[in-house]
């Protein structure tokens, strides 16, 4: 039954395709603003389906990739504190900071734990009463609501031994930034359908309408993203410049009402740093003062360092879709998964890492036949 879905689906992808090449006249450029977007993308080789002239930019979609090196730092001098049990998802662990990662942390020793979820990390905060748990809390308003909750449970429970590092950021300002950036090259995007699936499609409808941009609501599958590039091209073919939801049978114009009210309690909505764009305004998520205690990096002051990047890492040209992962000279050889500059090597959604495992051949002058190209 599988094999029979994945030809379908095969089938369904070549003909939108060819669809999306009977609708292009001149060369556009489009953005998928998701990391997970852009793992699709590259695995199965769907840009190279596309007529030429229509470019795909990867965009900085990958919460792990965006979280500053000074944010990293924080946390493996967080876990490095006595008494302290630090908790993070996997795909933290590896990211690089200035000196060493989690993993090289907690190889050192620390107490560092791989959870699935924060109300782990709530959980063995209540089961260790006599250590302090932190948490470090990554990503974009997706993730938002299960950490506002990790928050709120806390305090119903009364837990003074637990906390966050919260590196929380917001897509939207993102868009903001890119579009109003000297030499911006996108014309169109394909937004997160994860994103929208919480928080709702107001704002982008608004981004739309002013900076006079196509904005296609996308989910995750080739499918998905195929429809989504041609919805994105009829708009700019025609010249109009609205928000559609290529994903209507998981996202809702309102978004969802509970998960957007916890994390309004929980959180507010503060200027951030993004690795690769900078400080942004009203661009990140910090808590709120009922749950100021609930603060790591306020429970464990860090004192002032100086935070290092490799000079040869251009993690940054890559998250704001200047270059492809290929163009940087470290790609694949100062960096790789085993021995990464920055993060986009090792996250999951990272667009160096999607590169790395499905097109480092073509490098070499093999390159790969994509799933979905065989006639």
């Amino acid at each position: 039954m599988r094999y029979v879905e994945e030809f379908r689906d095969s089938a369904r992808v070549k003909a939108l395709a060819n669809a999306i090449g009977r609708v292009v006249t001149r060369p556009w450029r489009i953005m998928e603003v998701c990391g997970g977007q852009t793992h699709s993308i590259v695995k199965y080789g769907l840009d190279q389906l596309l007529p030429e002239g229509l470019e795909l930019i990867h965009g900085p979609g990958c919460p792990v990739c965006v979280t500053p090196t000074e944010k990293i730092d924080a946390a493996v001098w967080v876990s490095q504190q006595p008494n302290v049990i630090f908790c993070s998802f996997g795909d933290m662990l590896r990211v690089p900071g200035s000196s060493e990662d989690l993993l090289t942390t907690k190889a050192r020793g620390a107490d560092i734990r791989m959870v699935h979820s924060p109300l782990d990390a709530v959980a063995i905060a209540r089961e260790n009463p006599e250590r302090e748990v932190v948490f470090f809390a990554v990503g974009f308003e997706t993730t938002a609501p299960a950490n506002a909750m990790a928050a709120y449970a806390a305090r119903r429970q009364a837990l003074t031994n637990f906390s966050m590092i919260i590196a929380h950021v917001l897509v939207p300002p993102a868009i903001l930034a890119i579009l109003q950036a000297e030499g911006n090259r996108v014309q169109g995007f394909l937004a997160a359908g994860h994103v929208c699936s919480i928080m709702g499609t107001s704002e982008y409808q608004l981004i739309a309408a002013t900076h006079r941009v196509p904005i296609v609501v996308t989910g995750f599958e080739p499918v998905d993203i195929m429809q989504g590039i041609l919805m994105c091209v009829r708009q700019l073919e025609v010249g109009t410049f609205a928000l559609e939801n290529q994903y209507a049978r998981v996202v809702r114009p309102e978004g969802n009402g509970p998960a957007r009210a916890l994390v309004a309690e929980v959180f507010e909505i503060v200027g951030s740093d993004w690795r690769g764009l900078g400080e942004l305004a009203v661009s990140g998520l910090a808590l709120r003062d009922a749950y100021l205690s609930y603060d790591a990096e306020l429970r464990f002051p860090r004192p002032c360092s100086v935070t290092s990047i490799p000079s040869a890492c251009q993690a940054g040209a890559v998250l704001t879709g200047q270059i492809k992962p290929p163009q940087c000279s470290a790609f694949a050889k100062a960096c790789t998964p085993e021995h990464p500059l920055g993060a986009p090597m090792v996250s999951t959604e990272g667009a160096c890492a999607a590169y790395y495992h499905y097109r480092r051949r073509s490098i070499d002058g093999v390159v790969p036949v994509p799933e979905f190209a065989v006639s």
